[in-house]
């Protein structure tokens, strides 16, 4: 038996329960160790002072405190531990009805018509449908600008053209897929209402050559699977369990931060709180997605508040960023999550030639300075992922303030940021001496930095493209995300650190599938690629990240070896000039 299993053995917990018995172990260690460091430097602190053996006592009832604070997180922790397992009879039943399909909303599974038709108040609604006129993709390929956009879905054909600035999810997605054939992408983006209410006022005719692939139709029926199954259904159990967690984790920080004399005990707090924003971002990526409490505005809300709030990100600036990242993975030209210049480039498409980034609305070159740091980003990388906390900061507000960019909650964000900035530099400054305040800061964020390892591993040692994907059969929807995302191989007991990045196929295919579902998914996805031969990426954490600073290194030695342009030359330093005759 290996040392996962006898753990999960030990806290009597098979694998339907894994995630939830070990929050509970995490947190019943991590406040015992706390608290057992705070009485430990309270004691050192005040024998070298000096202190009675009544202050010896006062300080002595912190142990008493955190024991009785551990069992009470063990029985509330124990009562969120099981987890409802639906059996098969719980099962929906399967459709057999080509017309009619299974599609979530709010949490639910509902079966409703494939086809959705143009909502009536009237009762007795006796017009004929109206006949629709044929199209081709050809044709609907030829509609995709901001001045004439159509998409397909399901067949048919819809003119988004005046809709695309007012899309909730940003118009930047909706250009992405513009001329394209979108029933995959908006079947696993939207709820069941957005088929009802929104698209039959857009229907425009149906296309008649859209192809469906064998391996297209088993991710569509493994998509009725999940829904039936109830796999779209977020438990409140799980998030329950997860908040007095990241609860425990938050006062710990605080805790040992302020009340705590000892500068150990502060940097402790420091690491703790950088665990804290670890764990918080993959609520926050849970709530971007609609998948906590499956309702667009509350989750959104949730997000502008207590998320900015706590975690000092802009919940708009994420969704933004993330929604293009989802639909243009991997697109140099159009996935922002790739368009790291002048500081990284994940390949080298990314600085063989000059291109327009759509989402930043600029051009992205190589220059003397970028080539430079380029040549350089394998040493680099944890460095930088180290306080790549405070770009996010800096691109929060920056959407604050573009007031071109569309966005939900804008002054609560600003408001939610602001707080947060107050309360972080407030615990800064409570250490000992100016010192010590930066060293806390710097170390609460360098914590943090594991996040931004997480996120990038899944994507960055992958394909890259040019332009738009989704052309044929060799990057339609599903075959995209498995050139471009790969998994993260780890243990069910371990899933708790990994905040739900370590499914990141999974993820990308069923972005609406609450992430405690995702090892479940996992496997079924897995047997789909082994039947229609497609390539499954999945390594290590450790295995991951050395793949990814292989690609760094590998792409930076193209950087070196290319030929200087003359603007380069002319705008190179001294310093430069030197590196590049060091290089040749």
């Amino acid at each position: 038996m290996n040392i996962s299993n006898l753990l999960l053995s030990s806290l009597g917990g098979g694998s339907s329960s894994s995630y939830s018995r070990t929050v509970f172990l995490m947190t019943t260690l991590l406040f015992l160790i706390g608290c057992i460091s705070t009485v430990v430097a309270r004691t050192t602190v005040n024998a070298n002072s000096g202190t009675n053996d009544s202050d010896y006592a006062h300080y002595t009832r912190y142990g008493v405190y955190a024991t009785a604070g551990t069992a009470i997180l063990a029985v509330v922790q124990l009562l969120f531990a099981e987890k409802n397992e639906a059996d098969e009879s719980e099962y929906l039943p399967e459709n057999k009805d080509k017309t009619m399909t299974y599609r979530e909303d709010r949490g639910n599974t509902l079966l409703v018509p494939l086809i959705p038709e143009r909502a009536t108040k009237k009762k007795n609604d006796k017009t004929k449908k109206r006949l629709l006129k044929q199209y081709t993709m050809k044709q609907v390929a030829e509609r995709n600008t901001r001045e004439e956009l159509w998409i397909s879905v399901d067949g048919r054909v819809y003119d988004l053209t005046k809709f695309v600035d007012r899309h909730p999810g940003g118009p930047l997605v909706i250009e992405n897929m513009a001329g394209k054939d979108c029933t995959d992408v908006f079947m696993n983006y939207h709820q069941a209402r957005v088929y009802r209410t929104m698209l039959p006022p857009y229907l425009v005719g149906e296309v008649t050559d859209v192809p469906v692939y064998p391996h297209v139709e088993d991710f569509r029926a493994l998509r009725q699977e999940l829904l039936r199954k109830g796999l779209y259904h977020t438990e409140w159990k799980f998030y329950a369990n997860l908040g007095i967690f990241m609860a425990t984790i938050l006062v710990s920080a605080l805790y040992l931060s302020v009340m705590c004399d000892s500068m150990a005990s502060h940097m402790l707090g420091a690491a703790l709180l950088g665990v804290f924003w670890q764990q918080l971002a993959g609520v926050g990526h849970d709530l971007g997605h609609s998948s906590v409490t499956r309702n667009f505005y509350s989750d959104h809300w949730i997000g502008s508040t207590i998320g900015c709030g706590l975690m000092g990100i802009s919940t708009g600036w994420w969704k933004r960023s993330h929604n293009t990242h989802h639909v243009a993975c991997n697109s140099v030209e159009h996935d922002p999550d790739i368009q790291h210049m002048p500081i990284f480039a994940v390949a080298e498409r990314i600085f063989a030639a000059p291109f327009w980034s759509t989402y930043h609305s600029k051009w992205v070159k190589m220059d003397a300075i970028s080539r430079v740091l380029i040549s350089y980003q394998h040493y680099l990388f944890i460095p930088i992922m180290m306080v790549a906390r405070f770009n996010l900061y800096a691109q929060s507000w920056i959407m604050i303030f573009s007031p071109q960019n569309h966005m939900y909650n804008r002054k609560v964000e600003a408001l939610a940021l602001t707080f947060y900035a107050t309360w972080v530099i407030t615990v800064a400054l409570q250490m000992n001496s100016w010192t010590e305040s930066v060293m806390w800061f710097l170390v609460s964020h360098a914590m943090a930095g594991i996040l931004h390892v997480q996120i990038i591993i899944s994507h960055w040692c992958m394909e890259t493209y040019n332009g738009h994907g989704y052309n044929d059969e060799t990057d339609e929807w599903y075959i995209q995300q498995f050139k471009t995302t790969m998994d993260v191989d780890c243990p069910a007991w371990i899933d708790l650190a990994h905040i739900g990045l370590q499914f990141q196929v999974e993820h990308h295919l069923y972005p609406l599938v609450p992430r405690h579902n995702l090892r479940k998914v996992k496997a079924m996805v897995k047997e789909i690629c082994k039947k229609h031969d497609i390539e499954y990426h999945s390594m290590t954490f450790f295995e991951s990240v050395k793949e990814n600073m292989a690609n760094l290194k590998a792409t930076a030695m193209l950087a070196r070896k290319g030929e200087l342009t003359e603007d380069e030359k002319k705008s190179m330093t001294i310093m430069n000039l030197v590196h590049a005759s060091m290089v040749g």
